[in-house]
This record gives C-alpha cells, structure tokens and sequence, in this order.
C-alpha cells in the first residue's frame, strides 16, 4: 500500500510494535538493515489475483528472511504495507508501518491475518485516497470501514490481535485484500479502474526509477 500521514492528536504517542507500545523505536526497523530488496510483483501477474496460501511452518530460517526482504523492500517502494505476493511469494503474511487517525505510528507483520467482520449496524465507510505498491503511480478514492481489527500470528506463531483506526485500518484491510487475491481495483467501478490504470501507465516508468535511486540510498 503506498503511504499517506494520519493526523496527529492529544493521545499516547508512542510506536506500536505488534501492537504494543514501546518507548523508542528507530525511523527504520531493525529488519531493513537485515533484508534484501525484491521485486514488487505488478497488477497482471497472476500470483496477485488467486488467494495466498496459509503459512503452516513457524519460527524458520526463511519465514524470518522473507519478513526482512519485505519491510526493506516496502521502504524502498516507500510504502505503509506489503503483502508476500507483492514480492511474489503465495504466502498469507504482510508487513505494515502506517499511522492511524491520530498519527500514531504502528509497525509489525502479521502472518495468517483474519478480519473481524464489522457489525453493519455500526460499520462506517469513509472514501480516501488509496495507492497500491503494485499499481505503482496511481491513486484514487477507495470506501473502507474507519476501523478494523485483524487476527493472526508473528512469524514465531504467536497470537496477534492489531486495531486499526482511519489510515491505518485501511491498511490492514487493503493487505489482506492482497493475501485473498483482491487489488483495490476490483474494489472501483469501470471508470475509475480505468483511470488507475491510466495513471499507472503514465508514471510507472517514473516510481520504478525512485524505487532504484531509494534502494541505493539505502545501499542496496
């Protein structure tokens, strides 16, 4: 997902990491420093649009390689999330460093991650600006739910459950998407899919050169 800022507001400040508070945490996770890039997977690819398989082996090696490639391939795209298919692996698992509606900064990964359904009666649907690493260049208005909460497990198989408000819910909901095969454009109607696409096309060329100088900068 490609990243916009929340709002800042007179709540507790600090990061959540997995959804928990802590007291410092660096601009860049731990987990770039340790990563490789890979290639962001780009809408067309079949991978993208067939659900992602569960992940069933825990606390590997690979599992954990695959988390640093990831978050350091999102910062390189500059984005707030990646889902595995995005780096083309049919894995149920995304990375995420997004504020929510209060500007709070939330950063963790999540494997297996299952939405609570919202209750219709108290479900409210707010149309945004929404990007997507694999429609590089385009943005437009997408309606989601103001707040989620996803349910999962980290890369060690223990149990996650990450709230989302504004931003930030969208881009868990967005994420997931992405892990049962859905881009944000099956969420649009035919013209704004066109116009996406449109956009995409005029300014990929452009995003695929600052994702080459971003990784150099950070010495990839």
């Amino acid at each position: 997902m490609s990243a916009l800022h929340g709002r800042p507001d007179a709540v507790d400040r600090r990061v959540r990491v997995q959804g928990v508070p802590v007291d410092s945490y660096p601009a860049l996770p731990p987990e770039v420093g340790r990563g490789s890039v890979r290639r962001i997977t780009v809408v067309g690819e079949e991978i993208l649009h067939r659900p992602c398989r569960p992940v069933t082996e825990f606390g590997t090696p690979e599992l954990a390689q695959l988390v640093d490639d990831m978050f350091l391939s999102m910062y390189v795209a500059e984005g707030a999330g990646l889902a595995a298919n995005q780096v083309d692996v049919d894995l149920r698992l995304f990375v995420y460093d997004c504020q929510d509606e209060n500007g709070v900064r939330h950063v963790g990964h999540i494997v297996n991650p299952v939405l609570d359904e919202p209750d219709p009666a108290h479900r409210v649907l707010i149309e945004d600006g929404e990007g997507c690493l694999s429609v590089p260049g385009a943005g437009v208005e997408v309606p989601r739910t103001d707040y989620t909460v996803a349910r999962g497990f980290d890369q060690d198989g223990n149990a996650l459950v990450i709230e989302g408000t504004g931003y930030f819910a969208r881009c868990l909901q967005h994420e997931t998407d992405h892990l049962n095969g859905f881009l944000y454009l099956d969420r649009l109607s035919k013209r704004d899919r066109k116009e996406a696409l449109r956009q995409m096309a005029d300014r990929q060329e452009r995003v695929f050169a600052e994702r080459v100088s971003k990784a150099a900068s950070l010495g990839h």
